[in-house]
């Protein structure tokens, strides 16, 4: 048994830099046609200029025909000549990170609807960027996210012809928000919609499996999962994939990062056969993420046989989601 997918997108996808870089780009270059790439480096993408070269680093070690969509990140020092210069370059996507909440968001915004930023974002509305956000506060962690809504709301209201993405969505309360505006949008991981906190510190604690936003109930999961299912037009796929080598998971102060990038394509093709709903495939990972970010689709199809996939334990010293574990579904070499 054969399953074809035309042009799939990771609309969420984190590839460090440097040898990392090298190691893991072809995990999701092989089968992923494009991806949304955080700028959350050190130094992180600042400006056009590192942005360009990055996406030249990229494009040199990959070895399949692969777009990266590098966003820019925001800062109070982001000015319109330097918007409209990306917008010059083909860059479209702004990324916003709250001072401070998750890795590499040091150089975040610390007050998201100050004038600055505002007045930045208004600029971003009239040259068409799309901005995704990583929508959480500092306050209790299952609660980060919702304590983040209100914010989520006023910028839909403010920019109404701003598209805004909904990184990561976590929380089931979410969704409603999402629906209630035409400019909201967001993505879904693999693990927040097969994970719950169990799963991290139901038995023996598993840094591999610790992630901002952090996994959340049962109940959560199963929400999440629905939404993936039925291929909702208003959600793309993004895995936020995130590699951090053992020695960053397994000490103290490890890192927040699930890395899933092996594995995407056959995990997802399983759960959806499992669920009588393979037919919403390509929809969730393709179509509605052409829809939402204005995309063409390419001629290239990524084809998955059925026939087992043994996850590896560790890749080039990055332990994978699934660990170990094998899957119904594999890539056609």
């Amino acid at each position: 048994m054969k399953l074809e997918i035309q042009s799939p997108f990771d609309m969420h996808l984190h590839l460090r830099d440097g040898e990392i870089l090298r190691d893991v780009v072809n995990y999701t270059s092989s089968q992923f046609c494009g991806a949304v790439v955080m700028p959350n480096l050190n130094p992180p993408i600042t400006s056009v200029k590192l942005a360009l070269e990055y996406k030249t680093r990229i494009l040199n070690s990959s070895k399949y025909d692969f777009i990266p969509f590098v966003s820019l990140y925001l800062t109070e020092e982001l000015d319109k000549e330097e918007l409209q210069k990306a917008k010059d370059n083909g860059l479209f996507m702004l990324k916003l990170y709250p001072k401070g909440a998750t890795t590499g968001s040091e150089n975040g915004v610390k007050e998201i609807l100050s004038d600055k930023v505002l007045e930045i974002l208004e600029v971003a509305e009239n040259l068409g960027f799309i901005l995704s956000i990583h929508g959480e506060t500092n306050g209790f962690v299952l609660d980060r996210e919702f304590e983040f809504l209100p914010i989520f709301e006023s910028l839909a209201k403010t920019f109404p012809k701003l598209k805004i993405i909904f990184e990561h969505l976590s929380d089931r309360r979410s969704i409603e928000l999402v629906e209630r505006y035409d400019n909201l949008y967001a993505t879904l991981t693999l693990h927040h919609m097969l994970l719950s906190l169990d799963d991290v510190l139901g038995g023996m604690l598993n840094p591999h499996y610790f992630c901002k936003p952090i996994l959340k109930t049962p109940k959560d999961k199963e929400t999440l999962l629905n939404i993936a299912l039925n291929a909702h037009d208003k959600f793309s796929f993004g895995s936020d994939s995130a590699p951090h080598l053992i020695s960053k998971k397994e000490c103290n102060n490890g890192a927040a990062g699930i890395f899933s990038a092996p594995i995407l394509l056959p995990k997802l093709a399983e759960v959806f056969e499992k669920h009588d709903s393979l037919e919403n495939l390509e929809k969730f990972v393709s179509l509605n993420a052409t829809k939402i970010y204005n995309l063409n689709r390419s001629n290239r199809k990524i084809t998955l046989i059925k026939q087992e996939l043994k996850v590896s334990k560790i890749y080039n010293d990055i332990v994978p989601l699934f660990a170990g574990d094998s899957m119904s579904w594999s890539l056609e070499q």
